[in-house]
């Protein structure tokens, strides 16, 4: 009863310590502005994409609680275009009808409507073609009349949000995420071989891991991981490599492939040879001894992430994975058969076309103004505020995201790696392709073609087929499949001529909603 008592005192000093130092933020913010007037009292109406009614506390404490707290007189109202909370209990019919609803129709409607959002929180796809369709409102002049400081925001998020708003800023974000390479200091060391370092390309990075793999059975150690999460190689970490170059599947009017090529070919050919080789390990090499299973063991959240086990030199990863290894950096001792991992990280590798672009960039959180909103001022000073230096500060130990401001992105507390490396290359270059768009959206079964690509991948894994062999009967299979799809752009289609023989017995007849 004591413990619980002494419990409940230190969450309330928690609470009371939380709001001491947000009410501090607010009363530096809302200085000098009418933010106490209680005859002037307003709701900001935000919008975003997806969300539930009956739990909005995530939303809250991310996105409005400080602003509330600074702005005594706003009252936020967070609508969604597609409300969690009431599928939570729809029938299958219901389901059904709400996947055949196009929810960008929804989001328009959302804006234009009688009572219209002030604020949307959005990705950068959906907000570029937002731009397109002139349902948003260009930041420029608030930026300028306020002396926003765009040169304290990480250069890579300025130029992907001038690159959505075609030179303008249709919106500003207060984190992003981006993709590095981790590596095993200790395996390095121990092996006699130079660590990787920034800059280097695929092909220097695919050559380090087979210097890096050795071994046999439970013993070995792989070079590369192209995820933290069970380690395996599929046809979508592949075509992340090769994104800077902006392969096509098919030509623009959805007709005719254009997979079997020498660029194609290149793409898949090395990591599928490494994945032969045991260089890059798949799913069974990394399954735990059976003996081990048996003994009653708790559960244990490491046994298929190999970066984690020592098994594995260097892995793709975000941010999220420098608190989870420090974590378990610091309970390594409770753990059965694990090991300290001594690691650091080096910007995404390359390729030698595009030498100074590394991985994607994702804008998850762009906050945006709506041309038709009924508070414009505070939807512009809600923007302001989520951005800011005074917000960034308590914002900027995210475990999942960067902050967007350049002062703020810092190692995690007691550790030392090459943080510069989320930021440092240029991010693919992001293009919105209206045409490409619209033809997606009217013939949403073109999601499928991915499908068969992916089967065929797996053939050249098991070594089925070739890789040139797996491109040639994509290429065919896949012409085909886009005349079906022509005629059928949203109904079911039989894919069993297209599937591996385990595909087709698990899905005969993949059906497919429209809208999206």
């Amino acid at each position: 009863m004591q413990s619980i008592r002494r419990l409940h005192l230190l969450k309330s000093i928690s609470v009371m310590l939380v709001f001491t130092v947000f009410a501090a933020l607010a009363a530096a913010c809302s200085a000098g502005d009418d933010s106490d007037d209680p005859n002037n009292r307003r709701t900001l109406r935000i919008g975003l994409m997806s969300g539930s009614k009956e739990d909005e506390s995530y939303l809250r404490q991310q996105y409005s609680d400080m602003f509330e707290l600074a702005k005594k007189n706003i009252d936020i109202e967070f609508q969604y275009v597609s409300d969690w909370s009431s599928m939570r209990f729809a029938s299958e019919e219901e389901m059904k009808e709400q996947q055949r609803v196009d929810n960008y129709e929804k989001l328009k409607e959302m804006m234009t409507g009688a009572n219209p959002v002030d604020v949307l929180i959005l990705d950068q796809g959906t907000v570029a073609r937002l731009i397109q369709d002139n349902l948003l409102a260009p930041l420029d002049s608030n930026i300028k009349k306020d002396k926003i400081d765009l040169e304290a925001f990480v250069p890579a998020v300025m130029d992907t949000l001038r690159e959505i708003g075609n030179n303008q800023i249709y919106g500003l974000t207060p984190t992003f995420s981006s993709s590095v390479l981790f590596y095993n200091k200790k395996l390095f060391s121990e092996a006699g071989v130079n660590p990787p370092t920034d800059g280097m390309t695929w092909d220097q990075i695919f050559d380090l891991a087979v210097q890096m793999s050795k071994g046999t059975g439970k013993d070995r150690v792989f070079g590369l991981s192209l995820s933290d999460w069970g380690g395996d190689l599929n046809f979508y970490s592949v075509n992340n490599i090769v994104a800077p170059l902006k392969l096509r599947m098919y030509d623009d009017k959805g007709e005719t492939m254009s997979v079997d090529t020498p660029q194609w070919e290149r793409a898949w050919k090395r990591p599928v040879e490494l994945y032969r080789q045991k260089v890059i390990p798949n799913q069974e090499d990394l399954m735990p001894d059976p003996q081990e299973t048996n003994e009653g063991v708790r559960y244990d959240p490491y046994s298929n992430r190999p970066f984690f086990t020592n098994r594995v030199a260097m892995t793709i990863g975000g941010a999220y994975m420098i608190n989870e290894l420090k974590t378990f950096n610091e309970n390594v001792d409770k753990l059965k058969k694990y090991q300290p991992i001594d690691w650091d990280i080096v910007t995404y590798p390359t390729l030698p076309e595009m030498p100074d672009v590394g991985g994607s960039m994702y804008l998850g959180s762009i906050m945006v103004v709506n041309s038709k909103a009924q508070n414009p001022d505070d939807a512009w000073e809600f923007i302001k505020f989520s951005t800011s230096k005074e917000t960034a500060k308590f914002k900027a130990r995210s475990t999942y995201e960067m902050s967007s401001l350049t002062e703020f992105i810092k190692p995690i507390d007691g550790l030392s790696y090459n943080i510069e490396a989320f930021y440092k290359l240029k991010p693919n270059k992001f293009e919105y392709n209206e045409a490409e768009d619209k033809l997606n959206r009217e013939r949403p079964n073109l999601m499928y073609i991915s499908t068969i690509g992916d089967q065929l991948f797996q053939k050249a894994l098991r070594g089925d087929l070739t890789v040139k062999e797996a491109l040639q009967e994509w290429q065919a299979n896949g012409n085909k499949l886009l005349q079906e799809i022509k005629t059928n752009p949203t109904g079911e289609l039989d894919l069993t001529p297209y599937m591996s023989d385990e595909m087709s017995r698990q899905k005969e007849m993949v059906p497919r909603a429209a809208g999206g």
